[in-house]
């Protein structure tokens, strides 16, 4: 018979070499694609992307799989809106009715799938805020629903204001305020942030010359602005947060510079505005005052092109989690995430990129 101190020496080795994380393999997906492509200058890097758990935390090595089997991870299925906070990804996936949740410092994937008060039909979109809040726009149960930062159930909003006729698609947040876009009445809602109590919608169809929105859909908030996706008109339209009309970005068309199927939209530092459109499947950037500067993507043929994305949303404070795929010519200046709602590659990481040389 064995003596226990023989098994333990014998055992605990392999224990360890099995639970080690360096015997975990991430999938490698750095091949070098930019934009725009060679001889114009870089702006755009694709780094990696993320189909499931597996991309996270790496794939089990051959040792592992013979003692426990293979692991098939947790795919992330048809994800649309997406946050970033406290060096997590928030990612709204209808397929599960909740959210998946990567953790970059543990390199950990979860799933959010709350149950009670809390429980989620069609999570569409998410936004969080300073606070670590999470506000997620629920268009099965027609309310936004909030979670503080530990993903507590806190509250929810909207369907009490307007009954039947509250269908929430995307959310942003300020200091004071929240606003949701609500195709159902062609309107944007603004709600008090702490009390939750429903301000005003705009645009008022009482105001002669009123632009209208046709059917708004995605909705950013920087500097006092208010992005809005019109899918219905074909154009991002810009208002004040009073809900008075700016102007607007884009037009119907085949061409660069014009949609099809906006859909998604993100504002940088620098007050650029990203627009996803689906109907291109690719991302195009445009400056303060609505030109056309360039776009990234393209219909799916390998990293770095696009299957039906939805969303697009920009971080600026994880970028140590992805310098590691960033070209040594290059410095990576703000990450940008793209969802899929089809093909291999579901959540998509891209990075802005200055030339290493350029301070």
């Amino acid at each position: 018979m064995l003596k226990p101190c023989f098994l333990y020496f014998f055992i605990f080795p392999i224990f360890l070499l099995l639970n080690s994380g360096c015997n975990r393999h991430v999938a490698s997906k750095t091949p070098l694609v930019i934009y725009p492509a060679p001889p114009d200058t870089a702006r755009i890097q694709y780094l990696t992307s993320y189909a499931s758990s597996l991309d996270v935390s790496g794939k089990r090595s051959a040792l592992q799989e013979t003692v426990m089997g293979q692991d098939l991870g947790m795919p992330i299925g048809k994800p649309y809106g997406i946050a970033t906070a406290a060096g997590k990804i928030f990612i709204c996936d209808a397929t599960i009715h909740g959210l998946n949740v990567i953790n970059l410092a543990k390199k950990s994937f979860t799933q959010f799938v709350p149950t009670g008060k809390g429980q989620l039909k069609l999570p569409l979109n998410c936004i969080t805020d300073k606070d670590g809040k999470l506000y997620i726009t629920d268009a099965g149960r027609n309310e936004v629903v909030i979670f503080d930062a530990n993903l507590n159930y806190v509250s929810a909003i909207g369907k009490t204001d307007t009954g039947d006729h509250f269908r929430p698609l995307d959310i942003c947040v300020s200091d004071t305020k929240i606003w949701v876009t609500n195709p159902t009445s062609n309107k944007v809602n603004v709600y008090q942030k702490d009390s939750h109590q429903l301000l005003s919608s705009f645009p008022d169809s009482s105001v002669r010359d009123q632009v209208n929105l046709y059917n708004p859909v995605n909705i950013y908030y920087r500097n006092g602005k208010i992005y809005v996706t019109d899918f219905g008109d074909f154009k991002v339209k810009i208002f004040d947060e009073q809900g008075k009309y700016i102007r607007s970005v884009g037009e119907y068309g085949k061409s660069i510079g014009q949609f099809v199927r906006p859909k998604g939209i993100s504002v940088d530092k620098q007050d650029n505005l990203f627009v996803v459109d689906a109907g291109f499947e690719n991302v195009q950037i445009f400056n303060n005052i609505g030109k056309l500067l360039m776009f990234f993507g393209g219909p799916y043929k390998g990293p770095g092109d696009m299957w039906l994305p939805a969303k697009v949303y920009i971080d600026y404070d994880n970028l140590q989690y992805y310098k590691k795929w960033v070209s040594s010519e290059y410095k990576l200046d703000y990450l940008i995430f793209v969802t899929n709602q089809y093909g291999p590659d579901k959540v998509s990481v891209y990075g802005a990129i200055k030339p290493a040389s350029v301070r």
